[in-house]
């Protein structure tokens, strides 16, 4: 009697244990849904778990120490509350969204950056745009731009370059040839207008730029002929000064050309562009002197500014990791009335070494000359400006 108490006696101890035990075996984890790559649009894009969108994540750090205008004086040192020197610090981050659809690519673009200058903190949202086969909405790079210069560009530009709201759609015919109609915002289009020797503002906006660009595409390089369509809109008044309510309709039309060469270690390219504006002179140059105008009221009638503007630049790829720019610019303007008459000249040249793929420094110089016309009782004068930048991209 005294063997199966011990047996019971056991049995239970067991059967206690049991449920403890269960417990703390070990569970079997979550399977885990590791990051895939995507190799469908190029390097560096991955799945987005859980879903078929692929995300590539990218980034920039610029700095830059700017020499400001040191010409002719009055200039930036010659004036005890402007700074001729300035440290600039700028960060980039990219984002680029792509999904396949039976419509073509569906893709989110995002490029936004901060800076600081001295104690000044800024940040911009400077592409946000939706892309869905030939269809783009949102702000991206104007479509009448082409070449957009070689050079860093730090502190002065001759050709235009202007990121805009805008919807457009581009044709793709094959062999490399397209074309784009869009209409774009026309805030960033928008310069002054004179008004016996004032200037006033624009009116609300009634309607958008309206834009076309015909483009090729080919091993060579490429080219493009563009237009555009742009509403001259003066504010009634500005500052309690009558501005008139006269409207006209501007536009500008150009070219451009950009062809690829060898015989250097790294090869190279030169680009030449030409663009002609009737009351709309922000499509000739986004690097204008203070004095352009998009027209000119005369207390009776909106007279139209007229420029013509030629550039281009040439990139010498001298070694494996140097490369030489050189580019400029003439820009004439006929402004309505003979007090906003100039002639503007522009240059730029730098040398680019990039010791590590995506890192590259060097140093720059810029020139520009101002013509004024005796009208405008205004003396001629020219600017200088050096920049040396250092800058990582990721």
């Amino acid at each position: 009697m005294k063997r199966f108490a011990v047996f019971g006696t056991i049995a239970g101890l067991m059967a206690a244990a049991s449920p403890a035990q269960a417990a703390d075996l070990p569970v079997a984890p979550e399977p885990i849904d590791y990051v895939r790559i995507c190799d469908a649009y190029g390097a560096r894009f991955y799945y987005i778990p859980g879903t078929e969108t692929c995300l590539r994540v990218g980034g920039r750090v610029r700095f830059d120490a700017r020499f400001r205008n040191f010409g002719k004086a009055e200039n930036a040192w010659g004036d005890r509350d402007t700074d001729g020197l300035q440290l600039r610090s700028r960060g980039y981050l990219y984002l680029d969204a792509r999904t396949a659809t039976e419509f073509g690519t569906l893709r989110s673009f995002i490029e936004l950056y901060g800076t600081v200058t001295g104690a000044t903190t800024s940040f911009t949202l400077d592409k946000a745009y939706i892309q869905w086969g030939g269809l783009l909405a949102g702000r991206s790079g104007s479509n009448f731009d082409f070449f957009t210069g070689y050079s860093f560009n730090a502190q002065i530009e001759s050709y235009s370059d202007r990121k805009t709201n805008q919807a457009a759609y581009t044709f793709a015919f094959g062999n490399g040839f397209n074309a784009t109609l869009a209409v774009e915002d026309q805030s960033g289009r928008e310069t002054s207008l004179g008004l016996n020797g004032g200037t006033v503002g624009y009116g609300g906006t009634r309607m958008p730029d309206f834009v076309a660009a015909f483009g090729l595409t080919q091993g060579w390089g490429s080219a493009q002929v563009m237009g555009a369509i742009h509403q001259v809109y003066p504010n009634a008044t500005y500052n309690g000064v009558t501005g008139g309510s006269e409207d006209e309709l501007g536009w500008a039309l150009g070219g451009g050309v950009q062809v690829k060469f060898g015989g250097l270690a790294n090869g190279g390219s030169v680009a030449l562009q030409a663009v002609y504006t009737d009351g709309a002179s922000g499509y000739g140059s986004t690097g204008w002197n203070s004095r352009i105008t998009d027209a000119v009221w005369d207390g009776n009638s909106t007279e139209t500014t007229r420029t013509l503007n030629i550039f281009g630049g040439l990139n010498l790829g001298v070694t494996d990791t140097i490369d030489v720019n050189v580019e400029g610019g003439y820009h004439n303007v006929d402004g309505g009335t003979s007090a906003y008459d100039f002639t503007q000249w522009d240059a730029s040249a730098n040398v680019v070494w990039e010791p590590v793929s995506g890192f590259i420094m060097g140093p720059e110089v810029q020139y520009r000359n101002l013509d004024f016309s005796r009208a405008s009782g205004l003396s001629d004068t020219y600017e200088l400006y050096g920049t040396f930048r250092m800058q990582r991209t990721f």
